[in-house]
């Protein structure tokens, strides 16, 4: 990479220097502009007063983020690493739709997408302990996510057959008219949602729907618990420092280098 290519990979990537600070407070003004301007056109009144000027604005706007999108191409070693990443993906889908609307009719209500972009406002902020706990709370569901997944699948034997016994108990009047149906209200139930537009009439029905209801509370703690108990475990203090070969972040303080592909990152 040459020296202007690392002077843009610092200002666009980064968000611990004066410039990538600037640079994000920057587009993150211009995303909640480009998102008010959806939101004034989608107002019948405003949009038959000021078309034209809101349309000139988000061309302005669609431009700005087509050159940001180019040049957060230019300036990594791997552009098919960051074109296909998360954010990657989410800066084409928020460019495109004005582009789109010029083939396809009805497409420009996408360019509401932009609103998602709003997810760089944490390394914008760089509120170094709301990252470190963003980061250490994914970490927890990473490592929770088997747990979880057999937990869930547990509730939904639970719903089956918990479905299955109120399709027995009630009658068709009750609206438990079928196995799906009484398996959708088990659901509705154990989640403490309670809907309303199907209940049990027969005394049995009534006891067993009790049983699901509290049981239902102790279901919700559970996720909660085994989160829980991964966040007790050693947090890993991490910064933003974006890797300019593979675009990956979340570094951990201090790196010298890429934790994925063992490059030297753009320290001072």
């Amino acid at each position: 990479m040459n020296e202007l290519q690392l002077k843009l990979h610092e200002i666009i990537y980064e968000a611990d220097t004066p410039a990538g600070k600037r640079f994000d407070i920057f587009l993150l003004i211009l995303i909640l502009f480009s998102v008010a301007l959806v939101a004034l056109e989608s107002v019948t009144s405003i949009d038959a007063q000021y078309h034209e000027l809101i349309n000139i604005a988000e061309w302005g706007v669609t431009i700005l983020f087509t050159i940001e999108y180019i040049l957060r191409i230019v300036c990594v070693k791997k552009p098919l690493n960051y074109i296909f990443s998360f954010y990657g993906i989410i800066d084409l889908l928020s460019t495109l739709p004005k582009y789109l609307s010029l083939i396809f009719f009805g497409t420009h209500s996408l360019v509401a997408l932009r609103a998602l972009r709003l997810l760089r406002v944490f390394r914008i902020l760089k509120l170094t302990r709301y990252i470190g706990e963003s980061n250490t709370l994914m970490i927890a569901m990473r490592r929770s996510r088997p747990k979880i997944m057999v937990f869930l699948f547990a509730v939904v034997i639970l719903s089956i057959i918990f479905g299955t016994v109120m399709y027995l108990v009630e009658s068709d009047e009750s609206g438990f008219t079928s196995i799906p149906r009484s398996i959708y209200w088990c659901i509705v139930t154990l989640t403490t949602v309670g809907y309303g537009d199907i209940a049990p009439q027969s005394p049995l029905g009534q006891f067993i729907a009790s049983l699901i209801m509290i049981m239902g509370y102790g279901i919700i703690a559970v996720p909660t618990g085994i989160v829980s108990a991964e966040l007790n475990r050693k947090k890993v203090d991490t910064n933003t420092e974006s890797c300019p070969n593979c675009t990956i972040a979340n570094h951990k303080d201090g790196a010298i280098y890429c934790h994925r592909c063992g490059n030297l990152l753009n320290n001072e």
